[in-house]
């Protein structure tokens, strides 16, 4: 198994470290494995979970489907792969504060989506940097 090294704004860690505490997740290990391989099957879904457990943790999550299901273009994507693109567009623009203003709009800081999208553009900040 690979190790990534990636960091996060501290609001996210302190919302996933919440979790952790609050035993929706064992550890942030579960939490970052699984939040990975989500992303992965809403984006690709033929993609092999490999995460142990993943849809035992789906389950308890209660999110095996999508809470915005409504249908946004042509290719009946759902809400949440739309703000995906929207929010990958803005942090490959290095667009950041756009991005955080696109989230903020559209969902609670507790919503599970959220927390992905925040992670996603972590990632772009931390390449920028």
């Amino acid at each position: 198994m690979a190790k990534d090294t990636v960091r996060y704004p501290d609001d996210v860690v302190e919302a996933i470290d919440n979790l952790v505490d609050d035993g929706m997740f064992e550890s942030k290990s579960e939490f970052y494995r699984f939040s990975a391989e989500y992303v992965l099957t809403l984006i690709n879904p033929d993609h092999e979970v490999e995460t142990f457990n993943f849809d035992e943790i789906k389950s308890e999550l209660n999110i095996d489907r999508p809470a915005r299901t409504e249908e946004v273009g042509a290719d009946g994507g759902t809400f949440f792969l739309d703000a995906l693109i929207t929010v990958r567009k803005y942090g490959l623009r290095g667009n950041y504060e756009d991005a955080e203003d696109f989230i903020d709009r559209h969902y609670e800081p507790t919503d599970q989506e959220c927390l992905v999208l925040e992670e996603v553009l972590g990632t772009y900040r931390e390449r920028s940097t």
